[in-house]
């Protein structure tokens, strides 16, 4: 608008052009609870133009209003499924104590680098923790074993016995047995016996300790 034409507007048609502009900016800055003045006039050529913005102004509000009701559904979904994430990784790694100083840990499912080491994690936090003489593997629920299983076991088994811990295998299917016989693998100071129950006969008739296999 040009300065003749600035000079022509009467006082209160600039004060409320500055309020419109105001408005707007505010609007820029994220402020939208303010809402410009209708002129009293109702033939007025602001009249339309404030009820514009106000319009606009409210349709802004409402829409980032919806936006933060998304935002906050969304982060309690997230953190529902972390909750749902941490109480899967609890289930898939149930390390139980069966008996005094012997915890048992039974295997089901599929084995991989990122369970197998949350799994070897959570067992040598519990095998410390519990002040434990004798920790049981049981892979019963496993039915077939390939090399990159196996290994997971073996390093798993190992880790547990660099902490003076007793270590036994059990639940050994005939299949898992030739993988591991096939691979050729350094089974010394893992104790293996067929079963749960047979390596809890033996700690029983001799606690304490896991006699080895013969």
């Amino acid at each position: 608008m040009a300065n003749d034409d600035l000079s022509a507007l009467d006082e209160d048609t600039l004060d409320q052009i500055t309020d419109a502009l105001v408005a707007l900016s505010n609007v820029g800055l994220g402020d939208y609870d303010s809402r410009l003045t209708l002129p009293r006039e109702e033939d007025s050529p602001l009249r339309a133009l404030f009820e514009g913005i106000n319009s606009m102004v409210e349709s802004l509000a409402d829409e980032r209003g919806r936006s933060e009701s998304y935002q906050g559904e969304l982060e309690e979904k997230l953190h529902m499924i972390e909750a749902q994430r941490v109480a899967l990784a609890e289930l898939s790694t149930p390390v139980m104590q069966v008996w005094d100083g012997v915890l048992c840990l039974p295997i089901v499912g599929i084995m991989d680098t990122a369970r197998s080491s949350e799994m070897t994690e959570t067992l040598l936090s519990a095998v410390v923790e519990q002040e434990t003489k004798c920790c049981i593997i049981d892979i019963t629920g496993i039915e077939v074993m390939d090399t990159g299983t196996a290994d997971h076991f073996m390093r798993m088994a190992r880790a547990v016995g660099l902490l003076g811990v007793d270590c036994v295998l059990t639940g050994i299917n005939p299949h898992i047995a030739q993988t591991i016989v096939q691979m050729g693998m350094d089974l010394s100071g893992v104790r293996m016996h067929r079963s749960l129950r047979d390596a809890l006969k033996v700690y029983a008739r001799a606690p304490g300790r896991i006699a080895p296999n013969t």
